[in-house]
């Protein structure tokens, strides 16, 4: 039982179809985090998906908890620096995610320096605030010079920041999520390799909640391979490892 003036652990759940959505919102998670590529880090996803995804469970419902749909942004893998153009696709692609109802966006840049790029976070956050969408910044937190300072400058700007701390995973990095929670700036998003025997440990940070893709590989064998990197897989959400991540929460 959470004792009175102690907020309940959020349990955000990476996805990437329709069906990982429907597994998360079953088992009692708090939002996803709707993305394509997870195997890369995540970047945005379909038009088609994001729409497949809002008509089956999108929009927020305070009357058990649930915050809805929010869809990743990022126009490709491989750092947070963009260049002028993919600055204005950044700028339409949260727009068109906006526009189809998404109920908040995930984000993120960095400058040269490895600071946040708040100019740019700030453009975007606005745009959602049209939309009445909250805004996270993603892991590039996690590849800026100071997580902490980075949290500190974000403040006022974003909802929440998703982060490991700066290490490999969350569990690993939990004495500077500790330090990022105690600035009592944005919301702190737990994420980056949990597993369910840390939730626990995490949720006593006083972070916002804690973030996964409680995903499996589902392999096809005895096939013509596509592409050197094709093993004939794919990542499906678990509704089991979201059933235990949400009891982790409730325990602890």
């Amino acid at each position: 039982m959470i004792s009175a003036g102690r907020r309940k652990t959020a349990v955000e759940i990476a996805v990437t179809s329709v069906d990982g959505v429907r597994a998360a919102r079953a088992a009692g998670a708090t939002r996803v985090e709707l993305c394509a590529a997870l195997e890369v880090g995540g970047v945005t996803p379909s038009q088609g998906l994001v729409d497949a995804v809002l008509d089956e469970v999108g929009g927020v419902d305070a009357a058990d908890g649930w915050q809805g749909v929010h869809v990743l942004v990022r126009p490709r893998p491989g750092g947070f620096g963009y260049s002028l153009e993919e600055r204005y696709l950044l700028q339409r692609e949260v727009e068109t995610v906006l526009e189809a109802g998404a109920d908040g966006i995930v984000v993120g840049a960095l400058t040269p320096h490895g600071e946040p790029d708040v100019d740019l976070v700030r453009e975007l956050a606005d745009a959602a605030a049209a939309y009445e969408a909250t805004v996270t910044f993603h892991r590039a937190i996690d590849l800026s010079a100071d997580p902490v300072a980075a949290v500190r400058a974000l403040g006022g700007v974003v909802d929440r920041v998703l982060t490991s701390g700066g290490a490999q995973t969350a569990a690993a990095g939990s004495a500077t999520i500790a330090e990022m929670v105690a600035v009592g700036g944005p919301d702190v998003l737990a994420g980056g390799g949990v597993t369910i025997d840390a939730i626990a440990t995490l949720a006593a940070l006083g972070v916002e909640g804690v973030h996964l893709s409680a995903k499996r590989r589902v392999v096809t064998t005895d096939r013509v391979a596509l592409g050197v990197a094709d093993d004939g897989g794919h990542w499906v959400t678990d509704p089991a490892v979201i059933a235990a991540a949400v009891a982790a929460t409730t325990s602890a």
